[in-house]
């Protein structure tokens, strides 16, 4: 179970984020409702959310995820692959808000790269996807610091999605989403694997918070499969987040 979250709120230099697609500019106002909305969402789930500022330096920076891993032992402080990002994980706020929650707080070191994205945690164990953000360097030391405090990971490797958890969600009960190339990875055989078609990918990344789903709006495939598991599910509204490479995962930290 969750206890705890932490969000940034965009700055207004959303629009400068880094992108793959286009699917347009995200609207800063718009984008900030659906921030609201989204930690509405979370409040539901009945964890305990803190809200850092905005950091217009930073167009990137309300995707939190990628800046830090955070497990039941330990926080640690990513290097993210995007050069743009790096500073954002050194950031004094996001830093004091880790250290208010937790005593061991560790680091990965050049040339090692990763972005928290790329983590999929499933009880004590964590899948590491190797992506063009996180290198084979930075998911080796991500594994040595995990089996230092008694955790495990793993490597996944990756050849056609952004991050691990563009196409993954961990449900919890054994229950895995999959799209595109994890479809047949054979890491996740073992899984009670939900597979979701390449039109409704984005809405494969969905968020396990205390036994209700969060999933984003418009994919109504993927919400009804969820639902069909037995779940209680929130939808929100990402469509801005999207248009720069982000989606629900990427917004929060949840430990």
């Amino acid at each position: 179970m969750f206890k705890n979250v932490i969000v940034r709120v965009p700055s207004r230099s959303i629009s400068e984020g880094i992108t793959s697609v286009d699917y347009g500019t995200p609207v800063y106002e718009k984008a900030i409702v659906q921030h609201e909305n989204y930690v509405s969402a979370l409040t539901k789930c009945g964890v305990n959310v803190t809200v850092l500022g905005p950091q217009e330096e930073f167009p990137d920076s309300c995707f939190v995820e990628d800046v830090a891993l955070c497990t039941s032992k330990c926080a640690i402080i990513t290097r993210p692959g995007a050069e743009s990002r790096r500073k954002e994980a050194i950031l004094p706020d996001m830093l004091e808000a880790l250290e208010g929650f937790y005593e061991n707080i560790e680091r990965i070191e050049a040339p090692g790269t990763v972005e928290a994205g790329d983590i999929m945690m499933v009880g004590d164990h964590f899948y590491i996807g190797e992506s063009a953000r996180t290198n084979r360097e930075g998911a080796n030391q991500m594994i040595a610091i995990l089996e230092k405090y008694g955790l495990t990971g793993s490597i996944v490797e990756m050849k056609e999605m952004l991050h691990l958890k563009t196409g993954l969600a961990y449900l919890e009960n054994n229950n895995l989403l999959v799209a595109g190339e994890f479809k047949t990875a054979p890491e996740f055989e073992k899984f009670n694997r939900i597979e979701i078609e390449m039109n409704e990918a984005y809405g494969a990344n969905c968020i396990w918070v205390n036994d209700t789903v969060i999933v984003p709006e418009g994919y109504p495939i993927v919400q009804k499969k969820i639902e069909d598991l037995g779940y209680k599910v929130l939808v929100v509204d990402t469509s801005e987040y999207r248009k720069i490479d982000g989606g629900l995962s990427c917004l929060s930290l949840r430990f």
